[in-house]
């Protein structure tokens, strides 16, 4: 058996899979029931000022035949009083002394605001703090949240706040809902951040009610934006965890987050350079008994693999992930159909003729038998029969040889400017 075990900016739990802060941390009855399941660590739900909450607050989109592929939530931060919360992190730190219970935080932006609460925090035991500048709604509106978030400046200066007070390593969380989230990296980690923990919700509207024209969710006729995550959101947040993990001036560890509802999604995570992971929306959906599988299957994985730790896969594939220009312009894949599974549906036709390059033909062979060819000098391997076709296996992406040797759109750039002024003909780089 591997080693799952995990050191987080100093940060140490017994497998990589923490809860996130969400509604499955809002108590200590809820994490140390996570904790007997078998999660390694938890990021208690967010703790600040006494907060009331609304009803209705939650909302799922499901797609084809899938349940909760998105959910949506404007419950705020905690609603329960800070005492009882500090009160719980002990009982529950004393029981399960080898799990990580990260808090995590948000206050108004004022310097003596986040000395008081870490503080009172540290003082009962927690691992690390998680400062929360990522939440989109409600405490957003009042200067926190995603409000501190979007300004790199302010995550910089409130970062610094809490590091000249903190015992405990601090992770900042980030929001997704900015331009560019490796300004705000960069920020937290000019602020001294331990490390940081991507991506918080993104703001999004589940949906209009085509009956009474009310906002789903909707709180007595009215609505307002939530925070989006779930399934859904896992290519955008695996972006940006690779994005910060491959930037020179971010050099912190990262704690994925966004829509990682098994093993597999974890170990994406990890191979594009996330430490660990955080998981709530499946956790909503099955239940804290996920983890079971979810160990199992990392466990099955590294152990095929030949791999001792866990620890060994992060940031594998970091190197993988470049700009567009960095692409080899020479490499070719074309499609193939193998006649022996199709099943004649017809649907890479269509989608060839109508939205690619017009490159799959339909025959008909000498027993007068129809069939779909792809005409290979003229496909562009864009992948899109292979994606609509409701067969596995039956069209297959081949990479076939060029008769170019590798050049990227850089290193074109490059050789057409070394070029310019000679007699060369530049139309056939």
């Amino acid at each position: 058996m591997a080693d799952l075990s995990i050191n987080l900016a100093g940060i140490k739990s017994p497998n990589p899979f923490w809860l996130a802060s969400a509604p499955p941390t809002n108590s200590g009855y809820q994490v140390q029931r996570a904790f007997e399941a078998g999660w390694g660590g938890a990021v208690w739900k967010t703790l600040g000022e006494p907060i009331l909450n609304v009803s209705s607050r939650f909302a799922a989109i499901s797609f084809n035949g899938q349940r909760v592929m998105g959910f949506n939530n404007i419950e705020l931060i905690t609603d329960r009083p800070l005492e009882e919360n500090l009160k719980e992190i002990y009982e529950t730190k004393k029981r399960f002394p080898d799990r990580a219970i990260v808090a995590s935080l948000m206050v108004e932006p004022k310097r003596e605001k986040w000395h008081e609460i870490v503080k009172r925090v540290e003082d009962v035991g927690v691992d690390g703090l998680e400062l929360n500048f990522g939440c989109p709604h409600g405490m957003a509106e009042r200067g926190m949240g995603s409000a501190s978030g979007q300004v790199p400046e302010l995550v910089e200066r409130q970062t610094y706040w809490v590091k000249e007070v903190a015992r405990t390593p601090v992770i900042v969380k980030l929001t997704p809902n900015i331009t560019d989230i490796t300004a705000t990296a960069e920020a937290a980690a000019q602020g001294g951040a331990d490390a940081i923990s991507l991506i918080n919700t993104i703001n999004s509207l589940m949906g209009v009610d085509l009956d009474t024209w009310n906002t789903i969710p909707h709180v007595a006729g009215k609505g307002a934006h939530g925070g989006y995550c779930g399934p859904a959101v896992k290519p955008i947040a695996l972006n940006m965890v690779a994005e910060c993990a491959r930037h020179p001036r971010i050099r912190i560890p990262i704690s994925g987050i966004g829509g990682i509802s098994n093993w597999r999604d974890a170990v994406e995570f990890m191979l594009m350079g996330a430490t660990g992971v955080q998981v709530c929306t499946a956790v909503m959906h099955h239940g804290f008994r996920i983890i079971e599988d979810m160990i199992e299957g990392l466990n099955h994985y590294l152990d095929e693999k030949g791999i001792a730790s866990v620890m060994d896969i992060v940031g594998k594939s970091v190197s993988k992930y470049s700009d567009w220009g960095d692409l080899d312009l020479n490499y070719k894949v074309v499609a193939r159909i193998h006649r022996e599974r199709c099943i004649q549906c017809n649907k890479c036709y269509i989608s060839c003729e109508d939205a690619s390059h017009q490159c799959i033909e339909r025959l008909v062979d000498e027993n007068g038998k129809e069939y779909l060819k792809v005409r290979e000098e003229d496909c562009v391997g864009c992948n899109l029969c292979s994606i609509v076709c409701p067969v596995d296996g039956a069209i297959e992406m081949v990479e076939v040889p060029s008769e170019h040797p590798p050049m990227t759109w850089n290193e074109r750039q490059a050789a057409l400017g070394r070029l310019s002024g000679c007699s060369v003909d530049i139309k056939s780089l």
